[in-house]
């Protein structure tokens, strides 16, 4: 196990160098000179080739590259509209990026998993047609556009929720009353995908052999459900659950700009208005690098779910 993940952790240099280099080489095709903007109405040439020459604008494609992978890894990597080390606005961002998601985490798990349980045991009654019904809606309605109705349902008409905007740590009330409908909105893909990924997982245990002997020996049927069925159908739920986790990074940046969010999201894309070059650049590499230590982590709870896997 241990080889596996320091084997895992290495592939993390192939993927920082190809996700640099594409985001690197696309961010040169965007219009606009970075220092002519960050100048503003005080623009001049003298001030243009100043800042060029600051921040290596007029080096050949592959110096700037080069130097802006190596100032990133090395935390040197200087924001060019904020005038601090990316790695240390990013890092005041992390905290409310890790918020959203890990409450989103939750309140996904907890709905969806119960959710499609109860699906599956009552197949075809009106909870399985309803529940997934709705499912099928979450699916389909994109999270930043069910943020805009919750928006207006419970911040505009009824009035019991703030719009956007950060209220503080979220075990204040005020930081949790801020984070409810963010979190909500950014759950709802991964609750509607996770309760029919669990009914269709229950179901296909369901059927096993074993589940039919365990209750012609007389084997209370929770137990069944629970301990031998849902134990099984563990491995597809946890996989989708990694994997929305893991996508969750990047629907973030809509949710936090829809909700005025104060997260790494938001911060890309203040970056991408600034043509903050070296903001998105390490904004995105470490979306990118959570992305992949996600997928680590769900390998690794495999082996705990079911012990016969194991990584050689």
């Amino acid at each position: 196990m241990f080889a596996y993940i320091i084997k895992r952790l290495l592939w993390l240099i192939p993927v920082v160098i190809g996700v640099s280099l594409i985001l690197f080489g696309i961010m040169q095709l965007v219009p606009g000179n970075p220092a002519a903007i960050m100048l503003g109405t005080n623009i001049t040439p003298e001030a243009v080739a100043a800042l060029n020459e600051k921040f290596g604008f007029n080096e050949p494609f592959y110096v700037r590259y080069f130097l802006m992978l190596k100032n990133f890894l090395t935390g040197e990597l200087d924001s060019i509209y904020y005038g601090d080390k990316v790695i240390n606005i990013i890092g005041r961002r992390m905290t409310a990026t890790i918020e959203l998601g890990s409450l989103s985490l939750i309140i996904a798990v907890l709905i969806a998993i119960p959710t499609g349980v109860i699906a599956a045991v009552k197949k075809n009654s009106l909870f399985d047609l309803f529940s997934m019904f709705i499912a099928t809606i979450g699916i389909s309605v994109p999270a930043f556009f069910t943020g805009i109705i919750f928006i207006y349902l419970f911040s505009v008409y009824f009035q019991i929720l703030p719009s956007s905007g950060y209220g503080g740590r979220f075990w204040t009330l005020s930081g949790l009353r801020h984070l409810i409908l963010p979190a909500f909105s950014l759950s709802t893909v991964m609750i509607a995908s996770t309760s029919r990924l669990t009914r269709s997982s229950m179901l296909d245990i369901m059927k096993e052999d074993y589940l039919v002997t365990a209750r012609s020996k007389g084997v209370a049927e929770k137990i069944i459900i629970l301990k031998h069925a849902f134990r099984n159908a563990l491995i597809p739920i946890i996989t989708n659950i990694g994997n929305q986790l893991a996508m969750m990074f990047g629907g973030a940046i809509l949710i936090e700009s829809v909700f005025a969010w104060p997260g790494v999201g938001r911060l890309a894309v203040k970056a991408v208005e600034f043509r903050d070059q070296p903001l998105v650049f390490g904004s995105i590499l470490i979306l990118s690098m959570l992305y992949v230590v996600v997928n680590l982590m769900v390998d690794i709870i495999y082996v705990f779910i079911n012990p016969r896997i194991s990584y050689k």
